[in-house]
């Protein structure tokens, strides 16, 4: 039978109280410096959750490959027209897309090599494990 030292506590195992107020002061000084320069949370949270819709996924999935029109983009991603113009609207406003007129034409691509860089990321980390799976 193994002792323990008497430094040593047990914890429960799903106890979420910490039982000291620090364990680490450098991590959470880091910590704290990298929320320092974030901008406001909500405003990040936003562009995630523009993200989280899958027709709208979808839509700026589309668009990776380059600027499209409404009609296009419906064609391309089996989505109606009036869905896709909805849901352009709330990513332009969101700054996710742009849009550029061609003369009745309005053609939309990505705002910015941000958002395919963040795609790019997200099909990448979705894709290195299986759903279902929590080994990586």
């Amino acid at each position: 039978m193994m002792h323990m030292s008497s430094a040593v506590q047990t914890i429960e195992p799903n106890s979420d109280d910490c039982e000291v107020a620090l364990i680490h002061p450098p991590a959470v000084f880091a910590a704290r410096a990298a929320l320092a320069v974030l901008p406001p949370a909500p405003q990040v949270a936003g562009l995630f959750a523009l993200l989280a819709d899958p027709t709208r996924l979808r839509l700026v999935a589309a668009l990776a490959s380059g600027e499209l029109c409404v009609c296009d983009l419906a064609a391309a991603t089996g989505v109606n027209r009036t869905t896709v113009s909805h849901q352009l609207r709330t990513l332009r406003e969101g700054r996710v897309v742009r849009a550029r007129r061609e003369g009745r034409v309005i053609f939309y691509a990505l705002d910015d090599d941000h958002v395919r860089e963040l795609l790019a990321m997200g099909i990448a980390h979705a894709g290195e494990f299986a759903p279902g799976s929590d080994e990586r």
